[in-house]
């Protein structure tokens, strides 16, 4: 059985825009092919402090892979890209690349840790606005929005922080 599944790419040291392609090529080698992809999209860093700025994008991939399978596919191909740490408990860091399940089919998953959909992808404008370059419609399975409609609610709440 097929699974749709979309995947928030992001890297912000060496040269970020090879590794986001290859981080695609090993994605259609190892998890499937890819059906649809967003820009990339320039972000300063969240959560940390960093002189580099992350290159993100999104991509949906048909998969044949359960959640924990794709889980331990995405992290091996940060493995081969130089990647050598995870980011745990609210601590990042800089990182040649970063591969996060932001959906799983219409799914909620939660086991062994991984949580679905991804528990900060409401959060970030950095996930949703690629996201809605190719599923704006696409609805949130935990909280019965669109992408469209969470973009709106954080620029919303941007705005209103800056007043």
């Amino acid at each position: 059985m097929l699974h749709t599944v979309y995947l928030g790419l992001g890297s912000n040291l060496g040269d970020r825009a090879s590794l986001l392609q290859q981080a695609e090529d090993l994605l259609r080698r190892n998890v499937g092919p890819i059906t649809a992809r967003s820009k990339q999209y320039e972000t300063a860093p969240e959560g940390f402090e960093s002189t580099n700025n992350f290159l993100n994008m999104v991509v949906r991939i048909e998969t044949v892979l359960n959640p924990q399978f794709l889980r331990r596919a995405t992290e091996d191909i940060e493995r081969r890209l130089g990647r050598s740490q995870k980011s745990r408990n609210g601590v990042y860091h800089d990182r040649t690349i970063d591969i996060d399940i932001l959906y799983y089919d219409q799914r909620v998953y939660r086991y062994c840790g991984l949580v679905l959909p991804h528990p900060r992808l409401h959060e970030r404008q950095f996930v949703l606005k690629p996201l809605c370059d190719i599923a704006p419609d696409e609805l949130h399975p935990g909280l019965g929005k669109t992408n469209r409609q969470l973009l709106r609610a954080l620029n919303r709440k941007a705005n209103q922080k800056k007043l």
